[in-house]
């Protein structure tokens, strides 16, 4: 039998109970190791969705920043487009204000040139070949009544007086055949009238028994010789353009014989 002294079963029983303990402690530190690393990773991935969070708004925010700047330079190009706009309309008012200014002056002047327009075409016709008296005298009359009326402006006016001056600019560069009544010796009868321009105006009975002419010296008509009567004929013919255009052998007076 083995004698083991009193101390020596002390010092092995004190040994037992601190190869027993120190697992005890191991565990407790791991577990607060473990603990730390959860609160540690639990902070950095609240740290990382911060930071994630950060770089979204700060994409946001350039973004909007971008954004603004493109619309700040598209605001200041229109605002320039603006004032040259309105420095355009500000230069084209002054020429409307200008053109008003005008008008009003030409309405002022216009007034009595188509009163004398008016006055002298109607005496010009009084003097002129009495050809298509009755049309010319309506046109005359239509005028008149139009020019006192207010609900006729004045370039309306005006034109019809320019359309009147063409029409009788017309019969001087061209020749017409018509017929008419016409007093002839006391009697009204019906003729065929020439009008070669404003050079001369013939008549010709229908029935071929008496030729004449418009005598602007004493203001008459005048029976011409019977010689004329074909050649009247064929003017009236190639005026109605029932013949083609010919020599005409007629008698004209001349500038010197006229008095007009």
């Amino acid at each position: 039998m083995l004698f083991v002294s009193r101390k020596f079963q002390l010092l092995l029983v004190s040994s037992a109970l601190g190869l027993s303990y120190i697992p005890a402690i191991f565990a407790d530190a791991f577990s607060k190791t473990i603990q730390i690393e959860n609160t540690t990773q639990k902070s950095a991935i609240a740290s990382q969705q911060k930071i994630d969070g950060l770089d979204d708004r700060s994409r946001t925010m350039l973004e909007q920043y971008r954004s603004a700047t493109r619309e700040t330079k598209a605001l200041v190009t229109y605002n320039k487009h603006l004032q040259e706009l309105l420095k355009s309309q500000e230069t084209e008012k002054l020429s409307l204000q200008q053109q008003l200014d005008e008008i009003e002056t030409t309405q002022r002047e216009i007034v009595p040139l188509i009163l004398d327009m008016q006055q002298s075409l109607e005496q010009f016709v009084q003097l002129d070949l009495p050809f298509l008296p009755e049309e010319r005298q309506h046109r005359i009359t239509q005028l008149k009544e139009m020019i006192p009326r207010a609900d006729v402006s004045n370039a309306e006016k005006f034109r019809r007086i320019l359309e009147a001056y063409q029409i009788e600019n017309d019969y001087g560069n061209t020749i017409e055949a018509y017929r008419a009544n016409i007093e002839l010796k006391g009697k009204i009868s019906a003729v065929d009238f020439l009008r070669i321009g404003r050079i001369a105006l013939y008549y010709q009975r229908l029935d071929g028994s008496e030729t004449g002419y418009w005598n602007s010296s004493n203001n008459s008509w005048e029976t011409l010789s019977s010689k004329f009567r074909n050649p009247i004929r064929q003017g009236l013919r190639i005026a109605r353009k029932e013949a083609a255009p010919d020599l005409l052998t007629l008698p004209i007076k001349t500038a010197t014989e006229a008095k007009l």
